[in-house]
């Protein structure tokens, strides 16, 4: 199944010496690299003999093969990354020769930013988007945010080939690559369950062997009724019978080995008094939904979160489509203390973008007041709307309405 990043990657190795594929366990890394040229050369550093084929001598190994090589699960091999900094400086101009990959951001980027700076280009390799679940190119969107000329082109824009009910399958399955292969409901869950199970016992024990296993386990169940709220680390502390340093040390943990997403509060140039708790939420919609026990979409349709669910499986979506053409972004949310909010606000180089949610067709007088005001105050182009609606359309003079299926 195609990935919308493939452009992006093949670029980056047309500029780089490295380029670092990073993300979550079975998010489509490892074949990724199976899907490289015959050229390429692929070691797995989770399997023995190539493990031991590299540790015995790191410089060794890169000098007698200076080219066209993929590392996966780089991270597992430390002593690699200095190693791989001397072979790239040795022909700092020559580039596409290495492309490592990992899945604990934590020891990943730490490596990076001492080692390779510079050197190395970044992809954050995600589970499907909607759109390569249900094999859709990427969406033009995403390059019309890029380019600043959304607002005068929206109406280019077409809700693609993706039906309402394939929308809700992928919002209750969610996006990792294997389940969607097998397409098969039993296999699903048993398939969510091991990968807990995999996460807690080998990537949170090796990373962090002297960390509660029993204790960072029951923290992954509440980050799921935690999803899509502003979070409180004082009260999940007392909840969870630790201290607010150590829960706070395990929201790092769950964002750095890319399970939870962490969303800032955003104060720049505020004139009213801003809310400054973070927001937060399990990035995939299908593990959020295994945690809350909802198998099935009437369920799903039911449950007091799922107005949360939907809302962050759109911001998720949002965030894999930039990231896929590279465009650099950062993400907040905001919330003022006389209850003016908006889900998603978006700040990058094609300025900033408030973003609102809905799951329903309606749209309500305040929540485009919300957004007028944030669009004035600090001088937007436009605004986005995201909902079931079927059309796109101006909803006011710098508010465009965008129905899901044009993600």
């Amino acid at each position: 199944m195609d990935r919308h990043f493939t452009t992006l990657l093949n670029e980056l190795l047309g500029l780089f010496p490295c380029v670092a594929l990073i993300g979550a366990r079975q998010s489509g890394k490892t074949t990724t690299l199976q899907q490289l040229p015959g050229d390429w050369q692929v070691y797995d550093l989770e399997k023995i003999s190539d493990y031991q084929l590299i540790a015995r001598d790191p410089e060794l190994f890169f000098r007698l093969n200076p080219e066209r090589i993929a590392l996966d699960e780089a991270q597992l091999l430390p002593p690699i990354f200095s190693a791989l900094r001397v072979a790239i400086d040795a022909h700092r101009d020559q580039p596409g020769r290495f492309i490592i990959t990992g899945s604990s951001s934590p020891e990943l980027l730490s490596a990076i930013s001492e080692s390779l700076a510079g050197r190395v280009a970044l992809i954050e390799v995600a589970p499907f988007s909607v759109a390569e679940a249900h094999a859709q190119p990427l969406s033009s969107l995403y390059s019309l945010i890029q380019s600043q000329t959304l607002r005068q082109n929206f109406l280019v824009l077409t809700t693609g080939k993706i039906h309402l009910q394939q929308q809700h399958s992928y919002w209750l399955q969610g996006g990792y690559p294997e389940p969607w292969l097998k397409t098969n409901a039993r296999f699903h869950k048993l398939w969510m369950q091991n990968y807990v199970k995999t996460y807690l016992e080998r990537d949170i024990t090796r990373l962090f062997p002297n960390l509660s296993r029993d204790k960072y386990g029951l923290f992954l169940h509440m980050l799921a009724q935690l999803s899509g709220t502003l979070i409180n680390y004082s009260d999940v502390a007392r909840a969870l019978g630790v201290s607010s340093p150590t829960v706070r040390d395990y929201f790092k943990i769950a964002h750095g080995t890319f399970i939870w997403r962490h969303i800032p509060p955003y104060e720049k140039n505020a004139q009213k008094r801003i809310i400054k708790h973070p927001k937060g939420y399990l990035r995939d919609s299908g593990l959020l939904h295994y945690f809350l026990h909802l198998h099935d979409l009437k369920d799903l349709l039911t449950h007091p979160m799922m107005g949360h669910s939907w809302e962050v499986m759109v911001i998720e979506n949002l965030i894999r489509g930039l990231n896929a053409l590279g465009v650099a972004f950062d993400y907040y949310h905001y919330r003022t203390s006389g209850g003016a909010k908006l889900d998603l606000i978006l700040e990058g180089e094609f300025g900033v973008l408030p973003v609102e949610i809905k799951y329903t067709q309606n749209f309500s007088k305040r929540g485009l007041q919300n957004m007028n005001q944030f669009i004035e105050h600090y001088g937007c182009a436009y605004g986005l709307v995201i909902s079931h609606h079927e059309r796109v359309m101006l909803l006011d003079e710098k508010i465009i309405h965008i129905p899901f299926g044009c993600l």
